[in-house]
């Protein structure tokens, strides 16, 4: 039988099925793999983008930035609120710093379309090879997506497949320069820092657009890591990172070998200003507490607002002036026994904030009469050591600066400029719920007898001022004192007529504008308008006001009040100060000098000044208001009359009667007045006019003059506060 050479057989059939059915299936897997690979990829990415167009690509330039508070004219006076950002346009950056950027950041930037594939696969790659994850494959883009939206701030899987696909979604909508420039603006660069604009102003105090190569590089080195990198951290980590981005210019070929060495050893010098500008000042603090109460909690956290506030910087910096420079006069007198502040200052450690300054406080409100406007406010002497306003938060009697308002309820209730009042002794029971044993001495230990309403206000006279207030009735008094703008009394006691009423520079200098105010009290107001990111108000104040007292008594008022200066305990206003304008006021010194006061006004502006210390004690023996507040006053007013704020129109004077009085009734005069020499003429609004002559003289002679000195309780004045009721 005839073999078969080996070579000449044919495999059996079955095993050559076998290997077909082998590479078939094989085929298959691939190319099933290969289509469910695809597929799950369209799957995937269709998921993905999708989800991507649920975020709002309008946020990519809405950044939070630091809220702009101005004056009146529109001067920056700082920032608030919002994140340390100011955002500025990509033609105001150096092109330095964009060119660092980029080839630190993605060198390939404008030739992808917000995935850079091969950034992809390099990293996977390396991060293969490394076992662990040590490079990232994000683009600028994908870099600007992440940081636009917090929900993406996290390291999953999930999240890095929506942040690709945002990425490309964001090249379609946007250019590449906007691209670039919303991630300038927004990218963190040290804390509290956001936005290339304030890290070159931190780091280097200039402009964005001013930053050299050197700069420009180091800036761009620290992104990745900007705490661990900062300059002021870690200058040498800096300049290592500075140096690694120069190296990644040269080898993308966007500087020369000659510029990097150039720019490697080119000194660089920090000149650094501080993270947060203008911080500090009570002025900025009253404006932050009047937000927070205007805005909602968003428009806080967002910022990128312009507030323009009612206040004049020149005048807000005189004021702070003059009350440091006072104060420190005060200091140096002899006798003067506390800390004083420069003494302070040695000490404080730079950091620790106290809520009690052991040293000499003052504080001022200064208004705009004609619409409220606060145009200065000093809280305190140094911000750095206490955030405790006293122009606004304090609360501390007030003293003789509430008789004014005492004389205008007695005026109110029918007393004349020229009625007769006692000054003399208060006698046991004579006042109304006052504790029988009280008898309020006058500051000078005298009595000067009868004297008429203006002197008693002109020379401050406690006894009389009693007596009036007395009369007048405590509920007309409070009443008054509430609406000019004064709280609630704790206790509702005589002693309130002469100073027993706590307050505060703001409320005090709002309840004396009623006077130069036709009796009008407008609502003091530090905010005048807000505006958005787009150029709308948001919020306006509105100029609110409401009538203390008639224009009649108003007017009566400033004609007692201007003799205050004139001829009274602010007279040394006129006398030594110099200050020559038409106006009106009121000193106030509390028992023991632990307060010291001044209230004033002109046509236009008002005033009011406290000098005391934060623990109540004696500032200094005969520490009158007219000596330690007044001079403030006088400083702060004579700036204001320099720069303008005076009344170019004169206002309307009220009509006038000149009429025949009687000093005991008040009433018109009659024959017997005049016989009993009480009558006196007087000019009077028309409707202050008394409708009635005096019943006291009804043509007899009047009683003698010893039974005026001292009037008995069924006597005189018992039956003048008959005849008003």
């Amino acid at each position: 039988m005839k073999k078969t050479p080996p070579e000449d057989r044919k495999p059996p059939k079955r095993t050559l099925s076998r290997w077909q059915s082998l590479k078939r299936l094989t085929l298959i897997v691939v190319m099933g793999g290969s289509l469910l690979c695809t597929l799950t990829a369209a799957v995937v990415i269709g998921i993905y983008s999708h989800l991507a167009k649920d975020y709002d690509l309008t946020k990519l330039g809405q950044m939070p930035e630091r809220t702009i508070v101005m004056d009146y004219k529109g001067e920056i006076l700082g920032r608030m609120h919002g994140e340390n950002r100011i955002i500025v346009p990509l033609s105001e950056v150096s092109p330095w710093f964009v060119k660092a950027l980029l080839a630190r950041e993605d060198s390939r930037f404008y030739s992808h379309s917000g995935i850079d594939y091969k950034g992809v696969a390099r990293a996977t790659v390396r991060n293969v090879k490394e076992m662990r994850v040590v490079q990232g494959a994000s683009t600028l883009t994908m870099q600007l997506a992440r940081n636009s939206y917090p929900d993406l701030d996290d390291r999953s899987l999930h999240r890095k497949l929506v942040e690709m696909m945002l990425a490309r979604r964001i090249e379609k909508a946007c250019s590449k320069e906007q691209i670039i420039e919303h991630y300038v603006n927004r990218i963190f660069y040290g804390p509290g820092i956001y936005g290339v604009q304030r890290a070159s102003q931190v780091y280097f105090g200039k402009h964005a657009s001013q930053l050299n190569l050197s700069e420009a590089a180091m800036i761009a080195g620290i992104i990745r890591s900007p705490v661990r990198f900062s300059p002021f951290r870690n200058y040498e980590g800096a300049l290592k990172e500075r140096d690694t981005v120069l190296q990644r210019m040269v080898e993308t070929k966007v500087i020369t070998p000659e510029e990097e060495l150039a720019a490697r050893y080119a000194d660089i010098a920090l000149h650094a200003q501080p993270v947060f500008l203008s911080q500090g000042g009570y002025a900025l603090d009253t404006v932050r507490r009047d937000l927070d109460l205007i805005l909602e909690q968003q428009e806080i956290e967002d910022g990128g607002l312009q507030v323009f506030t009612t206040l004049n910087k020149e005048l807000q910096d005189a004021a702070e002036a003059s009350v440091e420079k006072r104060l420190t006069a005060v200091e140096k007198q002899r006798g003067f026994q506390h800390p004083k502040k420069a003494d302070f200052d040695k000490t404080w450690d730079g950091t620790l904030e106290i809520t009690s300054t052991p040293y000499l406080q003052g504080a001022l409100m200064m208004l705009d009469n004609e619409t409220g406007g606060i145009l200065a406010v000093v809280g305190g002497r140094d911000y750095r050591h206490s955030k405790y306003n006293r122009a606004t938060q304090g609360e501390r009697q007030i003293g003789s600066t509430v008789k004014p308002f005492v004389y205008a309820a007695g005026v109110s209730a029918g007393f004349m400029p020229g009625t007769l009042i006692n000054d003399a002794p208060i006698q046991p029971g004579e006042i109304d719920g006052a504790d029988p044993n009280w008898s309020p001495q006058n500051s000078d230990n005298k009595f000067l007898g009868m004297a008429t309403v203006t002197d008693g206000l002109v020379r401050s006279r406690n006894t009389m001022t009693v007596r009036l207030g007395n009369y007048a009735g405590l509920d007309r008094v409070i009443g008054l004192l509430t609406n000019a703008g004064f709280n609630q009394p704790a206790e509702r006691t005589p002693q309130i007529f002469i100073g027993n009423l706590g307050g505060n520079p703001r409320q005090l200098t709002s309840a004396i504008s009623i006077f130069p105010n036709q009796g009008l009290r407008r609502r003091p107001f530090l905010i005048d308008r807000i505006i958005d990111k787009a150029g709308n108000i948001i919020y306006q104040t509105p100029v609110l006001e409401a009538e203390v007292i008639t224009p009649s008594v108003a007017h009566l008022m400033r004609h007692i009040l201007a003799q205050v200066l004139d001829r009274g305990t602010a007279a040394a206003l006129r006398s030594t100060y110099g200050f020559k304008e038409p106006g009106g006021g009121k000193t106030g010194t509390t028992n023991d000098y632990k307060d010291a006061w001044f209230a004033g006004y002109t046509d236009r502006l008002s005033c009011g000044v406290w000098v005391g210390l934060d623990k109540p004690q004696t500032i200094v023996e005969e520490g009158y208001g007219g000596t330690l507040a007044l001079p403030i006053w006088a400083d702060v007013m004579k700036k204001a009359i320099a720069l303008g704020y005076k009344t170019e129109i004169p206002k309307v004077t009220l009509p006038l009667s000149r009429v025949t009085l009687c000093r005991v009734s008040s009433q018109l005069a009659t024959d017997g007045c005049g016989h009993a020499r009480t009558a006196y003429e007087e000019a009077l609004p028309y409707d202050l006019v008394p409708q009635n002559f005096c019943a006291e003289h009804q043509g007899y002679a009047a009683p003698p003059p010893q039974r005026m000195q001292q009037p008995s309780r069924s006597g005189l004045f018992d039956r003048i506060r008959r005849w008003f009721r």
